[in-house]
């Protein structure tokens, strides 16, 4: 676990990003990292006072840039769809896709880019199979609008909707293995006891997975 007396030294987890203490605990200490997505660097520059890795970050945004670069971060401008390509393989210990995913043009191949440049990598997607959003469905007929998804149909930057039991098929099309899992439910607490994955794409509002490339 991270050490409160460390992390009350760094910023605090936006509350809108619960599923950012549990990916924190599944990083490593020094690792060297790569979050793509990074936003303005919150989670980049917390664990670099918490578990002192060598990070580096990528994020589309301008804004998101410069805010990571005025923490003091590695942070460049990039879009996950076209330029983790000009990583080497295996060139980090860890790669970190939180919250990202479902706003990439091409979710199979950036998966597949993940697990080529780092040996592991922890994604985190929010979980359309959650029963709100059905419940959303059944009885407006309306796309939903939730605490993890909170924009309307025509402003979202999420292209490509998915449920945890659609990762999970994904994962196992790439041809890579599910190290780790949890679901999350509202307030970021991890489910306490294991289920099948039907259990989890209905109650779990985000998932969160440690990904490695299958060795053959």
């Amino acid at each position: 676990m991270l050490d409160p007396t460390t992390l009350s030294k760094t910023p605090t987890v936006p509350a809108s990003r619960v599923d950012l203490a549990v990916v924190g605990d599944l990083v490593p200490e020094g690792a060297r990292l790569l979050d793509v997505g990074c936003g303005d660097g919150t989670l980049l520059e917390w664990l670099e006072a918490a578990k002192h890795i060598d990070g580096r970050g990528i994020e589309l945004s301008q804004k998101g840039v410069n805010a990571g670069v005025a923490r003091g971060l590695s942070v460049i401008q990039g879009d996950a769809d076209t330029d983790l390509a000009t990583y080497p393989d295996a060139g980090f210990d860890l790669v970190i896709l939180s919250q990202t995913l479902q706003a990439t043009n091409r979710p199979r191949d950036v998966l597949e880019e993940l697990l080529r440049i780092g040996r592991r990598a922890i994604v985190s997607i929010p979980n359309f199979g959650h029963w709100r959003i059905r419940l959303q469905f059944m009885l407006w007929g309306r796309m939903p609008v939730t605490e993890d998804l909170p924009w309307s149909w025509y402003d979202t930057p999420n292209i490509h909707f998915c449920t945890i039991r659609d990762f999970v098929e994904l994962v196992k099309e790439i041809d890579a293995d599910i190290v780790e899992a949890f679901a999350l439910d509202a307030r970021g607490r991890k489910l306490s006891f294991k289920a099948p994955w039907w259990f989890w794409n209905l109650f779990g509002e985000q998932g969160v997975f440690v990904l490695e490339k299958r060795r053959r």
